[in-house]
């Protein structure tokens, strides 16, 4: 006897990180259908015609910020297959994605969507989030902590100039602990075309200007920048 098919449906969502006042934050949107209609959750939709999942990611980028995929780098975090994770259909896949950028606008909310705003991720992890959103976020916020310990992400966070306590700063934001200055500052100088000096400087209202960088072309840390054993995540 042959088994009955099953339709998959294919979805990608994002995890769209940065930092706003001193918090990691993530987009979210609040649902204005059914299901979890009114509960926030992750932005994303479903595959259309001819769409690779990374053209469907990108797409969803630009609907719910504005912002094109080009400028920066979008990465899978997963995919989640669970039977019951979407009540619309038998079988709805998901390939999940993070992206990462500094000072994003304000968002406007999508056509299936009441609002869009940025969440403190510390309050969207205590949040039921619509489908298995939560677990989604929890998996690209702990990627983000780890691949900042062997990758050069952490300028993403960043203007394109910055100094080094801004570079610090986007580690002990998403870490949760606080950096010696002096250890960090000879860390991230000594680790090859992590970071390239523009010969400008910014001042700091509080003392001598400080210098600016900019990232270089390294892709990974050597040696790493390894998470410290208190940090809080």
């Amino acid at each position: 006897m042959s088994r009955p098919r099953t339709t998959v449906t294919l979805t990608a969502d994002l995890v769209i990180l940065t930092i706003r006042s001193g918090d990691l934050c993530v987009l979210t949107v609040e649902r204005g259908n059914e299901p979890f209609v009114g509960r926030p959750a992750l932005p994303g939709g479903f595959l259309r015609g001819s769409e690779s999942l990374d053209e469907t990611a990108a797409r969803e980028l630009a609907e719910e910020t504005g912002l094109d995929a080009g400028s920066l780098h979008l990465q899978q975090v997963g995919t989640y297959s669970a039977p019951d994770r979407d009540p619309r259909t038998p079988r709805v896949v998901t390939c999940a994605y993070l992206a990462i950028a500094p000072n994003l606008p304000s968002p406007r909310a999508g056509s299936d969507a009441r609002a869009a705003g940025w969440l403190p991720v510390a309050d969207a992890q205590r949040t039921v989030l619509a489908f298995d959103h939560n677990q989604i976020l929890t998996d690209a916020v702990e990627l983000a902590r780890d691949d900042l310990q062997f990758r050069a992400i952490a300028p993403a966070f960043c203007q394109r100039e910055f100094t080094i306590a801004d570079l610090r700063e986007v580690y002990e934001v998403v870490w949760g602990v606080e950096l010696d200055k002096p250890n960090f500052h000879r860390k991230v100088t000594d680790s090859p075309d992590f970071l390239v000096p523009t010969g400008r400087k910014r001042s700091t209202g509080n003392g001598r200007p400080a210098a600016l960088y900019r990232s270089g072309p390294a892709t990974a840390l050597v040696p790493p920048m390894m998470r410290p054993a208190d940090a809080a995540f």
